[in-house]
């Protein structure tokens, strides 16, 4: 039984959840913002950052530096259609890029995409648990250890799981606090 990659696992499954609150919208610049945004270029569809630079000149503008100037139409219309709701102003091969504010309904939209991040997090978590806790099983019935050893990893198994879901619930919170910030 290899607690370590159990712990290994719960953790990748936080990383995700930070990627993806990472590109959550909170009303302020951020080059997380447009990662998750894939470009039709050369015949094939590539991450943005493979195309462009993306920096944050102020906090409330973000600039995409296009490499090749015939990529700059499709970087442009992958931005507009990306549904995160921003308007590019094309200077040639840069992009600006300002962030409007949230309003109060979108707020709430956010919220609830945060929330189903954080659960989908919590279930790949408790999805690992339940990995571990059946290969425990199956080595105690197999006689490879006994039922005093099999309770005690059974309880480092669900303190690995508690703090991950503790875990998650403060990176929601804290994700929570920066969309609902006016």
């Amino acid at each position: 039984m290899d607690l370590n990659d159990l712990d290994r696992r719960m953790k990748g499954a936080i990383s995700v959840l930070k990627t993806e609150l990472g590109g959550l919208r909170t009303g302020r610049a951020s080059v997380n913002l447009l990662e998750p945004i894939h470009v039709e270029v050369y015949g094939a569809s590539m991450p943005l950052n493979q195309v462009a630079t993306i920096s944050v000149p102020e906090s409330r503008m973000l600039s995409v530096q296009v490499w090749d100037k015939s990529n700059a139409q499709a970087v442009e219309r992958a931005i507009r259609e990306s549904n995160l709701g921003l308007n590019p102003i094309s200077e040639g091969q840069l992009l600006r890029i300002p962030i409007p504010e949230l309003n109060a309904e979108r707020r709430q939209e956010l919220v609830k995409v945060a929330h189903k991040y954080a659960e989908q997090a919590k279930v790949a978590v408790r999805h690992v648990r339940r990995d571990g806790l059946d290969t425990l099983k199956k080595e105690e019935k197999e006689g490879g250890m006994g039922e005093d050893e099999s309770h005690g990893l059974a309880d480092q198994i669900q303190k690995l799981t508690d703090g991950s879901i503790v875990e998650i619930d403060e990176l929601l919170a804290q994700k929570e606090g920066e969309i609902t910030q006016v």
